[in-house]
């Protein structure tokens, strides 16, 4: 190995130990017998060109795939074993199993300072002691936990953390379960599969779940950065201000040179926008040769034409000067400006051949880079531009020595720890010197490349990295033939059907970020890049918008449901703001085949959770609990077909599923899924997934529910449930309130319906509160209805003929315990009931549900039958009940025609529009 002669105690340190080990049924001599194995087995695969073929296959060589596995536990490819791994450790499918639970809510933000966490940093991740608790509640030790859009492996790290979490935290989360009245949880841990599309990800991933010896890691890596500097040490050298005293390079500050558009003069940004004192930007500053008032966006930026060995092409990078040097002494840090000396030492880092181990490749046309950033502004068109000469000699040496390594295990190890420094290390680092431990600081989810960069050092990176890494990892302990590791697409997982028990997944949402850009930086090191083709999001460049991403949400979703064992959960957490995103996931989770039974936020400031009853209220993170109903309800939808027996029976099912009581805050939260109207959507999407006509109008379910079902407080259960409510609703003080958001005509419907059960009211009295509902949040192209036409439509007002009804008398118990002969004992009462208006009874509403829906059809009819421009404004109940009818009559061509008269964005942000569309596109596109 040239030039590694200081290598040896590594070498040493990587003797493997002998003892036989036992892998999917086979026992070994040893562990690096399992793993040359497996390597040669996975060596054939790959010269199957049928193999290759496979959806989500990364770009990369034989080698390079086969340098990242580690066998059968994880490929950088698709995993041959993976099936295996679940037929050894999983148990099969049984439906005479007993198995319930209830959704439940997680914290998605606990966890985050946790050394574990912390260990490698990645885009977006959800820490492993947040994902805990759900792993707890919805497993059992020894299931298998899927999640197929792992990212750095949290998951797996939760499902481990289950059976090695210390007794201080088992005390804590048996306290917690207890006060919710939930039994204690059953320790142990779970058997993970991970899936990502990012070789990068899933390497990441297998360094946090496959088991490596902790101090040798340690002794290795101490070994490895004092190896580098033997090599390029000289790099980072610099004279004391005494002239005498050598001291250590931690960081060199890089200014942009720009040109004043007034004289020409060559402008040092980090000399004259710098202000010394405070270490921050001026807004402005004087130009130092014309004196002219300056502020950065009128500076032209200074180019240098530069011939590139590496290309063979002469390239424009921009003008930099080394500004500033932060140095230590000891354990003193200074500051100077850079001498003749350390000038002279940078010319001739300068003059040395680029490290064949740094990537030289073409940075291949993608948002991030050509798009959002054009990076080809800051002379970056190849990977080997995001490096400055020195940071490429010593990024080179940490990634050749770390490889050198001969034990697999601790030489993964040690690529998971030098891979961090590589974006430390790039121009994408910038100098903040208002972060005294942070002045390499970079933009998360972007490629940026700041006019002030701070070109650090592997030691000022990795020094404090190392010894954290080796703190954390001796308090967690992995083992082998708890994780199985896939890289590919979630749309194609391979994995036999009905084989998992439980999947937690954090997909990409939308465009918040671009993984396969943002992770082709670190991946090109490793020369195994993302095959951006099948990723789940919204990307402009590459052709895809939201109807594309919905697409491929609801094959992952499907695939989840392929594999899921039935009557099993999932837990999906959702980090986007946009409603035209969140509702795209709920229609790919139903047409995928799993049913919602629970949408909940975290209120960061009372700290618990509310459940999510509209899309103006998605502006954090929620975590959606959806199940797949059971193998039974699917057999008997398909003996009976669309019968409202059929009917009857999701509902049972559906409510067996849901929460019976939830508190926040010490009061009774209102169970949002049990409201009649959400289940009847529930059951709606139900039946249009498989492709059936539904069999129960809305009044004729309204109607049916409540004759079926016991209800309480507006929410409906089974008979076995009312029991535990009621119990539970006599230990508070008043009932649960739902939370409700007006945006549109059937949010003001269940407004008034909730404002007029507790209080009915006059149209002078009510009008007032209304109005105020009406505000910032009303869907843009919803026409506004009179109030006087909603009350009309959809309540009773009484008149002060007949008897008075039986919901003013409810109203007015609170004033005259004996109602019998109401009219003749307190006529002022009865006088005081005229003319309110209140909640009709169940009879009389469905009489006015027929009547509304009558009214709703023409009006639809009348949308249809529009020639010329798009609509500007409609009602969407219209809309709604003539895309049901259309559907009803397969007449699909209706629903495609209407949507296209409608804004894009109305279409997108509606659930039920876009359900009823999206399927309508799908019978039109089967053959």
């Amino acid at each position: 190995m040239p030039g590694n002669l200081t290598m040896t105690s590594l070498f040493e340190a990587g003797k493997q130990i002998s003892g036989s080990v036992e892998c999917l049924g086979q026992t070994f001599p040893s562990d690096q017998a399992r793993r040359k194995h497996y390597l040669k087995l996975l060596a054939e695969k790959l010269k199957d060109p049928a193999f290759r073929k496979q959806e989500g296959f990364p770009q990369g060589t034989d080698e390079a795939i086969l340098a990242m596995s580690d066998p059968p536990y994880y490929t950088a490819c698709p995993n041959p074993w993976l099936a295996d791994f679940v037929q050894q450790y999983g148990k099969p499918y049984d439906p005479a199993e007993s198995y319930r639970r209830e959704p439940l809510a997680i914290d998605v933000s606990v966890g985050k300072t946790d050394p574990i966490y912390k260990a490698h940093s990645y885009h977006t991740k959800v820490p492993h002691l947040a994902i805990v608790p759900s792993i707890l509640h919805y497993t059992k030790p020894g299931d298998i936990v899927l999640d197929g859009f792992a990212g750095s492996g949290m998951t797996g790290v939760a499902a481990q953390w289950c059976g090695t979490a210390p007794a201080k935290y088992r005390h804590e989360v048996e306290l917690a379960r207890k006060k919710e009245g939930r039994p204690a949880p059953q320790w142990g841990a779970r058997r993970v599969v991970l899936n990502d599309l990012s070789p990068v990800a899933t390497f990441i991933a297998a360094n946090y779940n496959l088991p490596f010896d902790v101090d040798a890691f340690a002794q290795a890596g101490k070994q490895l950065l004092k190896s580098v500097e033997q090599d390029v040490g000289w790099m980072y050298e610099t004279l004391h201000t005494d002239g005498k005293t050598k001291g250590r390079i931690g960081y060199t500050v890089w200014s942009q040179l720009y040109s004043c558009p007034e004289c020409a003069g060559e402008v040092n940004f980090t000399e004259e926008a710098l202000d010394e004192k405070s270490k921050r930007v001026k807004e402005s500053f004087p130009c130092p040769h014309c004196g002219a008032e300056l502020i950065k966006s009128r500076l032209d930026r200074l180019y240098t034409a530069k011939l590139d060995p590496s290309t063979g092409n002469t390239i424009q990078v921009p003008k930099r000067a080394a500004t500033l040097i932060s140095y230590t002494d000891g354990k003193t840090r200074y500051e100077k400006k850079p001498t003749h000396d350390d000038l002279a030492v940078i010319q001739r880092i300068e003059s040395l051949p680029l490290p064949f181990q740094v990537p030289t490749i073409e940075i291949p046309p993608m948002h991030m880079t050509h798009e959002r950033a054009r990076m080809d502004y800051a002379g970056v068109t190849h990977i080997h531009h995001f490096f400055l000469p020195r940071a490429a000699q010593a990024m080179g040496k940490l990634w050749e020595k770390a490889n050198a390594y001969p034990g697999a295990r601790t030489r993964a190890f040690l690529l998971f720890f030098v891979e961090q420094a590589i974006w430390g290390m790039s121009v994408l680092a910038r100098y903040t010197p208002t972060h005294f431990s942070q002045v390499n600081q970079y933009l998360s989810g972007v490629y940026y490349i700041a006019s002030q960069h701070s070109e650090c050092s592997p030691w000022y990176i990795l020094d404090g990295k190392l010894s954290r890494l080796e703190k954390a990892f001796h308090g967690y302990r992995s083992q082998f033939g708890f994780a199985g590791i896939n890289t590919g697409a979630a749309a194609q997982l391979p994995l036999p059907d009905a084989s998992i028990d439980y999947v937690f997944t954090d997909p990409p949402f939308g465009e918040n970020i671009y993984y396969a850009d943002l992770n082709f930086l670190v991946e090109s090191w490793h020369g195994v890049t993302t095959d951006a083709q099948p990723e789940a999001i919204i990307d402009r460049f590459k052709k895809k918008a939201l109807p594309e991403y919905q697409h491929l949400m609801q094959r992952c979703f499907a695939e989840y449901h392929r594999v899921l064992k039935p009557g099993r959960w999932m837990t999906v957490v959702f980090s986007n703001s946009k409603a035209a995103v969140w509702n795209a996931i709920q229609v790919a989770l139903q047409q995928a085949g799993f049913v919602v039974a629970e949408v909940t936020a975290l209120d960061k400031l009372q700290g618990s959770y509310r459940q999510v009853t509209s899309t103006t209220a998605v502006k954090q993170d929620l975590v959606i609990s959806a199940y797949k109903p059971n193998g039974g309800l699917e057999q008997r939808l398909a003996q009976r077909g669309a019968t409202p027996e059929s009917a009857w029976d999701f509902v049972q099912t559906h409510l067996r599923n849901l929460s019976v009581t939830k508190t926040r805050n010490g009061e009774m939260e209102l169970i949002v899924e049990r409201d009649p109207r959400r289940i009847y959507d529930r059951l709606v999407a139900w039946f249009v997934r498989h492709d059936a006509p539904v069999p129960l109008s809305s009044d004729e379910f309204l109607s049916g529910v409540r004759s079926r079902f016991p209800e309480r407080d507006g929410m409906v259960f089974l008979p076995e449930q009312v029991a535990e409510y009621d119990k539970k609703r006599a230990q508070m003080a008043q009932a649960p309130q739902m939370e409700l958001f007006v945006s549109d005509e059937r949010s003001a419907i269940d407004w008034l319906t909730d404002f007029l059960r507790k209080r009915p009211s006059t149209y002078q009295g009510l009008h007032p509160e209304f109005i105020t509902q009406l505000g910032a949040g009303w869907k843009k192209h919803e026409s506004k209805p009179e109030l006087s036409q909603l009350l009309e439509d959809n309540f009773i007002r009484y008149d002060g003929a007949g008897d008075v009804p039986s919901q003013i008398h409810s109203y007015l118990s609170t004033n005259h315990k004996d109602l019998r002969g109401l009219e003749k004992s307190d006529p002022r009462l009865v006088a005081k009931a005229k003319d309110r208006w209140y909640v009709p009874d169940p009879n009389k509403a469905q009489d006015l549900e027929k009547k509304r829906e009558k009214v709703l059809l023409k009006e639809f009819e009348s949308y249809r039958a529009a020639t010329g421009r798009r609509l500007k404004e409609f009602r969407l109940e219209a809309l709604r009940a003539g895309f049901k009818a259309a559907w009803g009559n397969k007449d699909y061509q209706t629903i495609i025609k209407v949507a296209q008269k409608i804004p894009e964005a109305a279409l997108q942000e509606d659930e039920k529009l876009l359900l009823w569309y999206d399927q309508a596109l799908t019978r039109t596109e089967e053959p």
